[in-house]
Formats: structure tokens, sequence, C-alpha cells
């Protein structure tokens, strides 16, 4: 299993240190940072021992599944705009899971390269029809969703999780590393709420989603523009997103809100329509839809 850079990545001098074994990618990332590396840098491994997700809960990473992280230069984006790379990272997420999903079907062949496949994938014809999708794949783009703040679905089961941590060095320089795990072989058991493999749906494997995700990742990133394009990525999060207009209720420390998702807003908090007319945002909290609810 040998983890290879999409050709767009490595033009925009982004590079990769792949390892058989980590903790975690986050942590190495933020290592290499103390220790003086900028990025853009990616840190995969074929088998992650003590990944984290969000809130710091266990993130299981078999080998075969999904472990990556971006360390980032951020010099020049303002620090509020700085939690909006979760939504940049998101949207080239799901992009990259739907591009696998036409490319390499569960009832297809995989293809060993995929950089000449990739670049079909990515013309606006591909990214907007799933006509290109074979009848009967399971896999179509409307099953695969973005649910707040940082999870990716598929027919309502957790696929993916995504975790954005930030420090302060030595000097005031900022480093950002943007962590991605997907359930590619296999998903975890006895969750409080359902999980599913891309296995399950499409034949592609982690490095050709890797490479699929580095490409889309400059894409989006390019659409960011530092935090000044981020109503465009806003505008392209809502549209992969979950439950938006439905019932939702989100758990906080403090109380559960209920009400219809409205909307995220140009700081990517969460927008409720409560049952008495009035808007209320959430920055943070466990998301539930309905009976279908999963819990981040």
């Amino acid at each position: 299993m040998q983890f290879r850079l999409s050709q767009a990545a490595r033009s925009e001098g982004h590079r990769l240190h792949s390892h058989d074994r980590l903790d975690s990618t986050n942590s190495e990332a933020l290592r290499l940072a103390q220790e003086g590396e900028a990025g853009p840098l990616w840190v995969t491994t074929r088998r992650q021992e003590a990944g984290r997700g969000r809130r710091g809960n266990a993130w299981t990473s078999p080998e075969g599944n999904l472990a990556a992280s971006l360390l980032l230069p951020v010099a020049g984006v303002a620090p509020e705009m700085i939690a909006t790379l979760g939504f940049v990272a998101g949207v080239a997420l799901v992009d990259a899971i739907r591009d696998c999903c036409r490319l390499s079907p569960s009832s297809g062949t995989r293809s060993e390269g995929c950089d000449d496949e990739v670049a079909e994938a990515l013309t606006p014809q591909a990214e907007r029809g799933d006509a290109l999708l074979p009848q009967g794949i399971a896999c179509a783009s409307d099953t695969i969703h973005l649910k707040w703040p940082n999870d990716v679905l598929a027919g309502g089961a957790k696929l993916a999780g995504i975790l954005l941590e930030a420090e302060t060095l030595p000097g005031g320089r900022r480093a950002v590393v943007v962590g991605f795990g997907v359930n590619v072989a296999a998903a975890p058991e006895g969750l409080p709420y359902p999980a599913v493999a891309l296995a399950s749906f499409s034949a592609a494997d982690a490095p050709m989603l890797f490479e699929i995700l580095s490409e889309r990742f400059v894409e989006a990133v390019r659409i960011w523009n530092k935090g000044r394009g981020f109503s465009n990525i806003r505008r392209r999060w809502l549209e992969r997103a979950a439950g938006v207009g439905a019932p939702v209720s989100v758990r906080m420390a403090e109380a559960t809100l209920t009400g219809i998702f409205e909307t995220i807003d140009e700081g990517g908090r969460l927008v409720i329509l409560a049952p008495d007319g009035t808007r209320r945002t959430v920055t943070a909290g466990e998301v539930h839809f309905g009976s279908a609810a999963t819990a981040a």
C-alpha cells in the first residue's frame, strides 16, 4: 500500500511523508511543525495506533483505512478564518469520495494508477453528472453528505471524520494541521452510531482515495483563498450537507437545542430556526437528525 500525491498537489509544492506505523498523523505533523517544518506537508501512515477525533475521542484506524494529515502554512490568514479550513477539508473529502465512486464502483475493477482517471473525474461534467455512475451502484452522489461540523456520512452512517488542530509555536508562528480519517477497508463496531466503510460500495483503496483527496484539497483551498473566498466554500459545503431544511437537535454542554437546520453562517456556525421563530447559532455540539441521528 503505497501513498502518492497527485500531480496538482506536487505542482503546488505539497510534499509527503509516508510511514508504516504512527501514533497519530496529526501528532506527527505537529511534531514536525515544532521542529521548524512549515508545510504544505502531508503525513500518512498504513496503521495509526492512537488516532483521535473531536473532543479527544479515540479514532480507530486499522491498516487499510486512511489516516492522513496536512500541515498547512497559514501566513496571511486572519485568525478568525483558521477554523473555516475544516469546511475546505469537508468539501474536498466529499468530492474525493464521490470521485472514487465514479472511478471505482464496487462492481467494477480498480485501476492501479489513477492520474488520468482523476483528471477525467474532475471535469465539470463529471462533477455535476451522477449519470456517470453505472446503474445499480449504491454510491450515488446523493448518498454521500457532510454532517456539521466535521463528519462525512454515507447513507446516514459515519464514513469519515476531520480534525483541525492549531498550535502557536515559539516566535508566534501558527501551525495548522488538518487530519482526515476515513473508514476505507473496515468500519469500527460497537459504536453508539452507525458506521460504514468505503469498501461496501467502492473498490477504491486508501492510496487511491488519498491521491484524489490531495488533488481535491488543492482545488478547494485555492477557492478558499486564505479565507477571502469562504463564501464560495460555504455554498459548496451547503450543497453537500446532510439535513439542511430538516429538523435537527444539537446536544451542547449546557443544553439541547432543537429546531430546523437552516444554514451555516459566514463563520461556519450552525444556524437553527427554533420553534418560536428565533434563530440560534451553535459553535460546537453533537448533531442529531431525527431517527437517523449519529453522534460525532
